[in-house]
């Protein structure tokens, strides 16, 4: 969840923020209810855990200003010398907890668990989708390149119409925003948005998850599960990496784009279903099609319309308006300045994870950098060469491109950051600070989802 932290203890600030962070959750700290505003006039945030007492705005008042601006969010409240009369206001005010000082963090997180998870079983669908369509606008989609304004184009053409679409581009060009933009803008704004990872390996897995079941459909099954296609009723589904749905999932699918209908694992009633489907793909999907990996008949019919989103390398002086870009928005209250070695070299690298990779760098260099204004060449990229294991070191003569030692390097260091977690994805993840889908993906792409 995304938590705005308000309290004038410079440490309550620093180590309960880095405890919630490590828990997975994004942090605001700031050190008054003035501070405090401002974020939360900037950005929604899920939670707030705010002192009772501070400078210049005090927890009273910026709880009533934040539930004006989120009707529910969690508020939690730190004291260390409030009144009853002002814990009991705070309660009345819609605040989920008191905790007196001295605290335990780690009570605070699980607090904070418990009622995020009661925070997201409890909201409306249509507050969800307000907040997807709300984040991502056309307008908002960076870049300046002839290849991206033509693709803005395309996506403006092809919005309102309901066929359905293939949205082509490697890992971490955004393929999942250009869905949700063409969802925004398409007739079916106020139905569902509904978003399936296609790179499930259990096949019965990943039709339960898309065609739900009836009770006794197998065993556990002891009641009616609504699969996905029937949530999308009404509105849009995104069908992400259809490059790795099993053959057989395939032929189901092709009958729900031909019949517009679906059938529950276990039933045998077929159920309609009113939908538009967009569908990704990280790899050429025609090639599939003529390796017999990928239907022919269910390729045409997903390939109606057909966007190609182009690599970061190949997108001509974006770099440049991309790291600006993350830059504000990851630290927006202090100007940055890139130094001019450094953009040159961000400018020459491939980026084999594109925007993606680029946001993470940007993020990483704004970590190192920021306390001295500016971001550096080494803020940015790592060394990845010191990073291979012993004896791996690239040789002087070495004439490959810059993007297979990167490749082999990115390899290298991921096989060895898996063995010293012994295996454990969620926290290898993190200390490679990717996502788990994009850490599955990347040991796909380098043969290690065997080891």
């Amino acid at each position: 969840m995304r938590i705005l932290l308000a309290d004038d203890e410079r440490g309550i600030r620093l180590t309960l923020a880095e405890d919630l962070e490590d828990a997975g959750h994004e942090v605001v700290a700031v050190e008054d209810g003035e501070q405090a505003i401002r974020e939360l006039k900037k950005a929604r945030f899920d939670c707030l855990i705010t002192d009772l007492v501070m400078p210049k705005v005090d927890g009273i008042s910026l709880l009533r200003f934040a539930r004006e601006q989120v009707p529910d969010v969690i508020a939690i409240m730190i004291t260390g010398n409030a009144t009853v009369d002002r814990a009991m206001e705070a309660v009345r005010l819609g605040a989920k907890d008191v905790i007196e000082k001295p605290f335990n963090n780690e009570r605070v997180v699980l607090l904070v668990t418990n009622y995020g998870e009661g925070q997201n079983t409890g909201r409306k669908y249509e507050q969800l989708v307000k907040e997807v369509t709300s984040e991502f606008k056309i307008e908002q989609m960076v870049g300046n390149s002839p290849q991206m304004k033509k693709l803005y184009d395309d996506i403006r053409t092809v919005a309102e119409s309901d066929f359905s679409v293939l949205v082509q581009g490697e890992n971490g060009t955004g393929k999942e925003v250009i869905a949700t933009v063409l969802h925004q803008y398409s007739a079916r704004v106020k139905g569902p948005l509904i978003k399936v990872a296609c790179h499930v390996s259990n096949t019965n897995l990943l039709e339960d998850e898309l065609f739900g079941h009836e009770p006794g459909a197998y065993t556990g099954a002891t009641s009616r599960r609504i699969g996905r296609f029937e949530q999308a009723d009404g509105g849009t589904i995104y069908l992400d990496d259809i490059d790795d749905m099993p053959i057989d999932t395939q032929a189901k699918l092709l009958r729900v784009l031909q019949e517009r209908e679906i059938e529950r694992l276990g039933g045998d009633k077929p159920v309609k279903v009113n939908i538009r489907v967009i569908a990704s793909t990280k790899v050429d999907l025609l090639k599939k099609v003529e390796e017999g990996e990928f239907r022919r008949d269910l390729y045409h019919r997903l390939n109606v319309i057909d966007l190609n989103v182009p690599p970061l390398r190949q997108r001509e002086g974006d770099i440049p308006v991309l790291v600006e870009h993350f830059i504000k928005r990851y630290c927006p209250e202090k100007e940055l300045k890139v130094d001019p070695e450094a953009m040159a070299a961000l400018v020459a690298y491939p980026w084999p994870g594109n925007v993606r990779e680029l946001q993470h760098s940007v993020q990483r260099a704004i970590a190192f950098g920021k306390a001295g204004g500016v971001l550096k060449k080494e803020h940015f990229l790592r060394d990845y060469t010191a990073e291979l294991p012993q004896g791996t070191e690239t040789p002087g003569d070495d004439r490959r491109q810059l993007k297979d030692v990167v490749a082999a390097a990115e390899k290298a260091h991921i096989k060895n950051v898996l063995k010293l977690t012994e295996g454990k994805i969620e926290e290898a993840a993190a200390i490679l600070g990717i996502s788990r889908k994009n850490l599955w993906e990347k040991r796909k792409q380098y043969g290690l989802l065997d080891e």
